[in-house]
């Protein structure tokens, strides 16, 4: 009989946004002022960042790559090592905060949909290739993605679920051929809509069986969770949880990990006075979750206020003020992750999961305010750690085995019918 192997240590970091002027910093970039943002950062007892840089930057001409800037991605990474911290670099951005970043290639009379264009595809191809051979055996890389929730920028680049895969395919083998086969991680992210909305092009099965392991950004202002249920409720301070195991459900490997990439503390949904506990309660619910590889915080430092037109909650969301100064959300934070890196005993598997029957028009019933959500929740308050099973897998007896499901309960309206797993 093989020896049982120890669960690999949850990873605990933060999305880093630079202090001063916010990613517009990469436009006079200063390594000294990045270098005293991370070694804040790795003082509150955190492994890792994840970095971006601009699209429009990067390759402002869609046959240019600019050397410049990718070494100063590269000099980002070695600073974060010498502070060590691991760094995950997200490629094409792309959307942040907010604001989407196009290069004027892709815009105006030029315009191309950068989802569909066969150039405009190969030109984030070549982009995320330069950067993976720029990257690669870098000390702490922990890998290459995509870019930052590229499913924000389909209001302006319609696109079909097929074409989404193509899409997602194509630059995912782009950015491995470039990191090499052994040199880290190779993901994509999407923003909640993925998972929660109906006939979204991004779905969750894209989310959860393209790349290396899934990512989830369990955010609670999505479908208006934490207006809808409040923000000391078990649903919010149970939301990333519930994501883990929904992103676990579409999974066809059942040991695939996921990692929530991004979470936070959006004033006004959390109040500051909340935010500290919430924090420490998503972090400990989280990592109940037996495939959950790691939490990553969104973010690290607010957006000084000097910056104008971010939505109010944009402005908050660091766990330091724009002075770099730690919000008590800071120490919170710090605190529950050195009590789960002291706790030894991995979780154990869910035996019990709630059936989830729902088609690609129906999605929304998995999310905040839908029948499927409300129920899981209803059982986690009740004692229950429900994980998620597809109602095509209820049937499945490998794939229940293989997830250690041995008890199936299936939501109908208000009532909850136990049966036992096939």
């Amino acid at each position: 009989m093989d020896t049982p192997q120890p669960a690999p240590q949850l990873r605990f970091g933060v999305n880093y946004t630079p202090r001063r002027g916010w990613f517009h910093a990469w436009h006079d970039f200063d390594p000294g002022l990045a270098r005293e943002d991370l070694a804040q950062i790795a003082a509150l007892g955190l492994d890792h960042v994840r970095v971006f840089h601009l699209w429009p930057l990067l390759q402002p001409n869609r046959t240019v790559v600019r050397p410049a800037a990718v070494d100063q991605l590269v000099r980002l990474v070695d600073l974060a090592a010498e502070c060590g911290l691991d760094v995950m670099v997200d490629g094409v951005q792309g959307h942040l905060s907010s604001f989407d970043f196009y290069p004027e290639w892709t815009r105006s009379w030029h315009h191309r949909n950068v989802f569909t264009d066969p150039e405009a595809i190969e030109a984030q191809a070549v982009l995320l290739r330069t950067l993976g051979r720029a990257l690669s055996g870098h000390p702490g890389l922990l890998g290459l993605q995509l870019g930052n929730e590229l499913n924000n920028l389909v209001e302006h680049n319609p696109v079909s679920v097929a074409e989404v895969g193509h899409y997602l395919d194509t630059l995912l083998a782009a950015a491995r051929d470039g990191l090499g086969a052994d040199s880290g991680l190779v993901t994509h992210s999407a923003y909640d809509a993925a998972w929660y909305g109906d006939d979204h092009p991004f779905t969750p099965q894209a989310s959860a069986r393209k790349g290396d392991l899934t990512t989830v950004h369990p955010w609670v202002f999505s479908a208006d969770c934490a207006r809808r249920y409040g923000p000391r409720s078990p649903q919010v301070r149970r939301l990333a949880e519930y994501g883990t195991e929904l992103a676990a459900a579409y999974a066809t490997d059942p040991v695939r990990p996921v990692w929530v990439q991004e979470t936070g503390a959006p004033e006004p949904h959390i109040p500051a006075a909340d935010a500290p506990g919430f924090a420490r309660a998503t972090l400990r619910n989280a990592a109940g979750c037996a495939r959950l590889w790691g939490v990553t915080w969104w973010c690290s430092h607010d957006v000084d206020r000097s910056l104008a037109d971010f939505p109010e909650l944009e402005y908050t969301l660091g766990l330091f003020d724009s002075t770099g100064r730690p919000k008590p959300i800071a120490e919170a934070l710090s605190e529950t992750v050195a009590e789960l890196r002291a706790t030894a005993a991995p979780p154990a598997p869910r035996s019990t999961a709630l059936v989830l029957d729902c088609t690609p028009s129906t999605r929304s019933v998995s999310g905040p305010g839908g029948a499927f959500f409300d129920a899981w929740m209803r059982l986690r308050e009740e004692g229950v750690r429900p994980a998620v099973v597809l109602a095509r897998q209820a049937q499945d007896a490998a794939h229940l085995t293989a997830r250690g499901i041995t008890e199936l309960i299936e939501e109908k309206g208000a009532d909850l019918a136990r049966a036992p797993g096939r």
